[in-house]
Order: structure tokens, then sequence, then C-alpha cells
């Protein structure tokens, strides 16, 4: 809900706070005091367009900061706009867009009025109403009709793509055909690159590699104190007393072990010092593979792994398009089942939406009716739309008869301001226990009514705001007697410039604020007697029906 506005130099307001209150939160003022420059000021809060005429004569910049409370976190909305038409948009300190601001605001607030109806003016919102009105009924149809609608788009969207892909990979049999053979006939593997380099460097190196091997074998084989022949002494020697201990036994077989060892490793050694396992034409042989697989790593990837992941997918693509007419085929089929299925989902969801469009039309219907609108007729109207979408194939529009023989016209096309404020207003009576927005203003909502009618009005407000946080702008006592919280507009003039100020009333000043809107100017013991009686009478209706 919103706590708190501040409102500096905008229009005729220099400098005004307000703090609201949770509730019906009752706006009044003379004629031309400045109630619609206040509602205006709210609106550039909530993201509506800035314009350089709402800075105040004289002044630099106006700026408007509103604070709210938003499930519990505390969010601050701030505009600023200068006299050169500068806008400033803020979300809790941070410079935002205008966008950004009003998606955040969207969370907050929504404003009905004369000019202001967006949301209820917005076809696109009517399905939302239909289908937030049953929501955990019309889950599984929305579930499952989603399900289908991704399977559908996924399969539709692979056939585009080899459909697309076919001439462009007709060209390309000949190039990666090329590429494949090349790639194959090179017999490449995994780890040959660094196996080939580790042999080029011992080929490169053969010279000091058996001289090393040649003294480290004369060391363990050559002579009568060689070193295998010392170890072999010490083993057989060890092995006539291993079998006086578990110890002595342990220490055999690891000498015993190391013995065996170094043997093989003396015959590797041998081999290696007699030059066995070199010969002189590897060396270019190893240099000529390894700058056969650098080739291949310029055209194809940076080592052997890629190259071959490279070669496994253009053979996929090379048996795609060889294939093409088969694989073409297979997606058509599977692309008309799952639309066969996704149509049948899709008509599970229209069927549902219409049952519950049927079931929402009446109950806000009824309420109209409660709202003096005795002839009308509301019908939310779901038509198939020209497409189908990840929402359905629905469209939902409001249609509406306010007076006898006229047939049912758009909600945008044919009620007035105040019209649409009293119809929102019966909407949000009926929607109000799932509707997230916490804040509800109203503006012009008691165009063109009086007497009973607005004293339902007022009923209507203080049942919504057991749910939501109302503001109101009124002219009518009624209305302004139902409020748990009244504030008052006025204008006075300093040093030749106007001002409006806005000031929380009293419970004798909200009695006196009721009088003059009975009696006018003139506040007399009679209309306070009246207007403290209308109070009394309001606040005991609410009672009587249930709301606070």
């Amino acid at each position: 809900m919103i706590d708190h506005i501040s409102i500096s130099d905008f229009a005729i307001i220099r400098n005004t706070e307000i703090d609201f209150e949770d509730g019906l939160n009752i706006i009044t003022g003379e004629t031309g005091s400045g109630k619609s420059i206040v509602i205006e000021a709210v609106s550039l809060a909530l993201g509506s367009r800035a314009d350089s005429g709402y800075v105040r004569h004289g002044a630099k910049k106006a700026r408007v900061q509103l604070q709210a409370d938003l499930d519990g976190e505390e969010v601050i909305l701030s505009r600023e706009v200068s006299a050169a038409g500068k806008n400033l948009c803020r979300v809790n300190g941070e410079l935002v867009t205008r966008g950004r601001i009003a998606e955040e605001a969207r969370k907050i607030a929504d404003i009905h009025g004369q000019y202001d109806n967006v949301s209820l003016l917005d076809p696109e919102r009517h399905l939302t109403l239909v289908d937030q009105f049953h929501k955990a009924e019309i889950r599984p149809y929305l579930d499952a009709f989603r399900e289908a609608y991704h399977a559908y788009r996924e399969i539709r969207l692979k056939l585009e793509k080899l459909v697309k892909d076919e001439r462009e990979n007709r060209r390309k049999i000949d190039f990666y055909t090329f590429e494949l053979k090349e790639i194959n006939e090179a017999d490449l593997r995994p780890e040959e690159e660094e196996e080939l380099s580790d042999r080029l460097s011992v080929l490169k190196n053969s010279e000091k590699i058996f001289a090393a091997a040649g003294a480290a074998s004369s060391l363990l084989t050559d002579g009568e104190n060689d070193v295998l022949s010392l170890l072999g002494e010490a083993e057989r020697s060890l092995g006539s007393i291993s079998s006086y201990s578990a110890e002595l036994t342990e220490i055999h077989e690891g000498v015993s072990g190391a013995y065996y060892e170094l043997q093989d490793l003396a015959e590797r050694i041998r081999r290696i010092a007699d030059g066995s396992d070199f010969d002189p034409s590897e060396v270019d042989q190893v240099i000529s593979r390894l700058e056969q697989i650098d080739r291949l790593k310029k055209k194809y990837g940076a080592d052997i792994p890629e190259i071959l992941a490279y070669r496994d997918r253009i053979a996929g693509e090379l048996s795609l398009i060889e294939n093409f007419d088969e694989e073409k085929e297979k997606l058509e089929k599977e692309t008309k089942e799952r639309l066969a299925a996704l149509k049948e989902k899709a008509e599970d969801l229209t069927l549902f939406r219409t049952k519950t469009a049927r079931e929402l039309s009446a109950a806000i219907e009824a309420e109209l009716h409660d709202l003096n609108f005795k002839d009308a007729k509301l019908v939310l109207q779901i038509r198939k739309a020209p497409a189908i979408t990840q929402n359905g194939q629905d469209e939902c529009e409001i249609m509406i008869s306010t007076n006898p023989g006229e047939p049912l016209k758009p909600l945008a096309k044919t009620a007035s301001g105040g019209e649409i404020s009293r119809i929102m207003l019966a909407i949000k009576n009926v929607t109000g226990d799932y509707d997230n927005v916490p804040t509800m203003i109203f503006d012009e909502i008691d165009a063109g009514i009086s007497g009973i009618t607005a004293s339902v009005v007022a009923r209507k407000l203080k049942e919504i705001s057991r749910e939501h946080q109302i503001i109101c702008i009124t002219h009518l006592p009624q209305i302004a007697a139902a409020g748990d919280v009244n504030f008052r507009i006025y204008k006075d003039t300093e040093n030749g410039a106007t001002f409006t100020h806005v000031e929380k009333l009293s419970e004798e000043g909200r009695r006196d604020e009721i009088a003059r809107l009975l009696g006018g100017d003139s506040i007399t013991d009679t209309t306070r007697k009246s207007a403290e009686e209308l109070i009394a009478h309001m606040h005991e209706s609410a009672r009587m029906h249930g709301t606070k």
C-alpha cells in the first residue's frame, strides 16, 4: 500500500506531503482546488509520461516521491521533471527507465479515473481477469496447453530450420565430403599428438640418451660388483633367514620385488643403450605426421579432440542432407500430430474459459445493478484469436450495454470516464480476493451519480477496502462520510501566487467538510448535524454489510 507521498513544485503545489492509511482514504475539496493535480502527481510517480508543464512557475524542477509497502518491503518511487524537459526516474534511489518504474508501480497501485483506466480498457487484461477468477481450477488446463504448445513449437522450428537450410546444405555436400575424407584418411587418435611430441623429443636427443643409458646399463649389469648382482646376493642372504620372523619375511619380499623390478628396468635400459628402439628415418616420419596434424588443426580445430568432434558434426549434417526428404517427411508428420494435440488442448482451455467468463460476467453484472446500472448487460466475450500463442487461442473483451435496447459494445468505445470507474469498482468487488494490486485510486468515480447510487458506491468502496487500500477523490458527501481517513485539498494565495495544500482532517474537520459538501459554502448547525447523521449512517451501513 502507499504510505506516503511528497510533492514539490508540481503545478500549483509548492510543497505538500500526505500520509495515507490502510482502508478508505477520501480526498475532497472545492472545485478548482487542485484535486486533479494531486492525482496527476501520483500518476507521475507511478510511471505516467512526464511533461515540463508540470513544473511550477518560477521553479527549476518538479519532484514527486512515493513510498509504499510491498509485501513487507519498503519501495520508494521518485520522479523529477525539469523545466527544460529532463526526466529522471528512480526506484529506491537507483536511476531507472520510465518503463522500469511503471513496472514496479503496477505491483503497487492501479489508477481509475476520467482519463486513466488503461488496465480496464486494455482487452489483453480482460483475459487475465477470466484466468484469475478460478485460477486453481484453470491451472491444469493451462499447464497441459503450454506443454503441448512448447512441444509443437519445438518441432515446428526444427522443421522450419531444415527447410530453410536445405539449399545452403546442398551447396555444402561437396565441401563437407572433402573435409570428412581428409579427416578420416588422417586416421587420428585423441592422444596421438602428445605421444608424437614425446617421441620426437627422444629421437632428437638420441646421442645423449645412448650415452646415459649405456652408463646406467654398465652400472646395473656389467662387472662383478654391478648393482643387480649385489642386490641378488642381498636377496639370497635374506631369503635364508626369512622364515625366522614375519618382519624378516616382509623385508625379504620387499628386496626380492625390488630385484626383479630392477632386472626388468635394466633390460629396458640395455635395449635403449643398444639402439634397437631407434630408427634414424623415424625422425622424419614423426615430424611429417606432426606437420599433418598442424595443418588439420588450422582448418578444423585447436586440437585432435576438436577435429574429431568437427568430423562427427559434419558427418551428421551430411547424413541429414543426404536423407533430407525422409527427415522432412518425418518432421512434417510429427508437426501435424503435435498441432492436432495442441488444438485439442486449446479447445479444452477455451471451453473452460467460456464457462468461467459466463460466471464472472453474471457476478459483475449483479454488482453493476447495485451501482445503479439497473439495465446494464455485461459480457466477457471469449472469441477465437487469429493465431495460437502461449496463452491459448482466445481473446477476451468486456462488452457492455448500459441502457435498455442498446446492443453490447466494447467497453473502451462505450462507457464514459465516470462509468468506467464504477464498472471497475464492480469488477474489483468481485475479483478483490485474487487481485494482487494492494492500492486502488479512484478519480471521478462519482461523476453523474447522486442519492441512493452515491450511497451504494460508498458501500462498495468500503467493501473493497477490506482487501485493498483505497484512495478516492470525490465531491459527494455520501462517499466522503464512508472514509476511514479524510483529507481536504484547498488553495490559498501568498504574495500574489496561488498554492494548493492538502491537510488530514480531524473528526471535527471531517464533519465540517461533509457539511460543506451537503450545504455549500455556508456551514450551519443544521448541516453539521446532517453530516454527523450521514457519517453514522454510512458506517452503520458498512457494519451491517460486513465491512469495517
